[in-house]
């Protein structure tokens, strides 16, 4: 049996329409909203009785997902938004993007940080990685030639 594709990457966040507006000025799409409850949901992800808000965002190509969620119940457990790339297990999301400068510019209005230098890789790309809403990481990169 062949893998088909990946579905959706997941980010479980604190201000969910904090975190679609930054998302969004990013350039993904917002798909839909939804809660998530139930025995069913609960037996999935192992968690038992859940209630879950979600966001899906989606990229302009249409190829690739963005799963937020807000866990209303039951608590978060762990916080990893600030645990350096190195970290066992660390989520970090690629976009490419048209312009990175632009892109950078318009995420520092809505609170995105620098993490270190905007690099050039070769001939092919500008790359750097910044931290979004909450301190999550997210890489930038611009193709280039």
């Amino acid at each position: 049996m062949a893998l088909k594709r990946m579905d959706n990457i997941g980010i479980v966040v604190e201000d969910l329409t904090g975190a679609i507006a930054f998302f969004g000025e990013l350039g993904l799409e917002l798909e839909g909203r939804a809660t998530i409850e139930g025995a069913w949901a609960g037996r999935v992800t192992g968690l038992g009785d859940q209630h879950v808000e979600i966001a899906m965002m989606r990229t302009p190509d249409g190829h690739s997902r963005l799963e937020l969620s807000r866990f209303i119940r039951p608590e978060v457990m762990a916080d990893h938004r600030n645990a350096p790339v190195n970290a066992f297990g660390y989520l970090r999301a690629m976009f490419t993007v048209d312009d990175l400068n632009e892109t950078l510019e318009r995420l520092r209005a809505c609170g995105a940080q620098l993490v270190g230098d905007v690099v050039r890789y070769e001939d092919a790309y500008l790359l750097c990685y910044i931290r979004g809403p909450e301190g999550l990481l997210i890489g930038l990169a611009e193709e280039l030639g």
